[in-house]
């Protein structure tokens, strides 16, 4: 449930009055009402192009946007239509959302679902969500439920003045965060983030990803974006080859997230950071041991593979232990790959780990100068800046 994510009444009364099941159609109600993502679409090469995101994702998002009454809403990726309902209950009678997918059998589907749960003040446009939908433009809100490399410029253009942008931006490698964005003299600068992944904006802003198997059995998979460059011939045998594990004496509580030195990797590390997931047999066999279950961050040079790791510490006076971050490296040089890795940590730790991390989408440009935590993520038409401050 998302009760522990919800804080204010707007949303709780919109989540508990919003009939999850009606959007889910042949789907179990018990499973309609799961904590967790139902997938709803799956396309040919068995990626999913649309769900009922996690409660606690939707919950989250809907805070971070900040909708009120009588507000216009534009919502990027129409999915069964169950976010955009929950928008319509939020801006009532007097307010009005419209939310766009580039998929048409996506958009009749919402279509059905919002007129089953009698929702009438939503429209579901056909089209590529990066161009918006200027017609009803502008909004008091715009939200992304689909992920993005970069903000389309149709987005901010048709914000209103005051307005509120909600995006989940895939920053760089496998780092992505669900960021609120409002106008400044200078640009874009953000109001809160969240750690938050999505299916990738397709059409012009299309941000697909490619999958790089490491062992025979393909029961540990790379995840490859656009922006990183992984040599999947040279790396076809990398975990056969000698392991290489350093510790870094750096500690975490147990239940903590290491988002923050995740993305400290993904803007200071060449190859970015990469999703390493594994299967359970590539754990019980030894093949790789990955800091969860699901695997770990990773990241690739040439023929060289380097993923993070832990181990708890002996147990406290009080049992309680913290957890190590190790690296491990294979390759001919995984060794050094690793070390590069482990000091890029240790760095994070002693200088920046207390800093708060902000991002921000300049009109003007902005030099980096990662010697004192400033970042300058390469885009098209609007660079990102990420700074440790």
């Amino acid at each position: 449930m998302a009760e522990d994510i919800i804080r204010t009444p707007a949303v709780e009364v919109a989540m508990r009055r919003t009939p999850r099941h009606l959007f889910l159609s042949g789907v179990p109600v018990q499973q309609a009402y799961a904590d967790g993502t139902v997938y709803t679409r799956i396309d040919a090469r068995g990626t999913s192009i649309s769900a009922a995101s996690h409660p606690r994702i939707v919950a989250m998002m809907l805070e971070q946007l900040a909708v009120r009454p009588g507000q216009r809403v534009m919502e990027v990726g129409a999915g069964t239509g169950y976010n955009a309902a929950l928008l319509a209950a939020i801006v009532g009678d007097t307010g009005r959302v419209v939310t766009i997918d580039d998929d048409e059998d996506v958009v009749e589907e919402a279509r059905k679902n919002l007129a089953a749960a009698n929702v009438t003040n939503v429209d579901v446009v056909h089209g590529d969500g990066a161009l918006g939908y200027a017609k009803r433009a502008p909004y008091d809100r715009i939200i992304a439920t689909v992920g993005a490399h970069e903000t389309p410029t149709a987005w901010l253009e048709q914000l209103s003045a005051g307005g509120r942008l909600v995006v989940p931006l895939r920053l760089r490698g496998a780092a992505s965060r669900s960021i609120i964005f409002e106008r400044y003299e200078g640009g874009w600068r953000d109001q809160g983030s969240e750690v938050a992944v999505f299916s990738p904006l397709r059409g012009i802003g299309d941000d697909a990803l490619q999958l790089v198997s490491l062992s025979p059995e393909q029961d540990v998979i790379l995840q490859v974006h656009n922006d990183q460059d992984v040599d999947a011939a040279a790396l076809a045998a990398v975990l056969e080859t000698e392991r290489r594990k350093i510790w870094t004496d750096v500690f975490f509580p147990p239940m903590v997230p290491h988002e923050w030195m995740d993305l400290w990797l993904a803007c200071r590390l060449d190859n970015a950071i990469m999703r390493m997931n594994v299967q359970p047999t590539a754990v019980q066999g030894g093949v790789v041991t990955p800091m969860f279950q699901w695997g770990a961050m990773a990241t690739t040079r040439g023929a060289d593979f380097a993923y993070l790791t832990t181990r708890p510490t002996p147990a406290r006076p009080d049992g309680s232990r913290l957890y190590e971050v190790g690296v491990i490296g294979h390759g001919p040089q995984g060794w050094d790959l690793a070390h590069h890795v482990s000091e890029d940590i240790r760095t994070w730790n002693a200088t920046y780990r207390s800093r708060t991390v902000r991002f921000e989408i300049p009109d003007a440009p902005v030099e980096a100068d990662p010697s004192v935590g400033r970042f300058v993520l390469a885009r098209p038409h609007h660079p990102i800046t990420v700074t440790w401050q």
